[in-house]
């Protein structure tokens, strides 16, 4: 019973889950900002060699 009582006491694992989550999170939105942002700025840079050859 004791050991049940430890393992339950320990947070140090649940702890890094959360971590390890809110990395996740954050991973996730910056490549999405990151695609955004770089397709936008591809588009820009194709109207600018399109302006340049006429």
């Amino acid at each position: 019973m004791q050991i049940l009582r430890k393992i339950f006491r320990n947070n140090k694992g649940a702890t890094a889950i959360e971590y390890g989550l809110i990395a996740a999170l954050i991973a996730v939105a910056a490549i999405t900002a990151m695609s955004n942002l770089g397709s936008k700025v591809g588009k820009t840079f194709n109207n600018v060699a399109g302006s340049m050859v006429q």
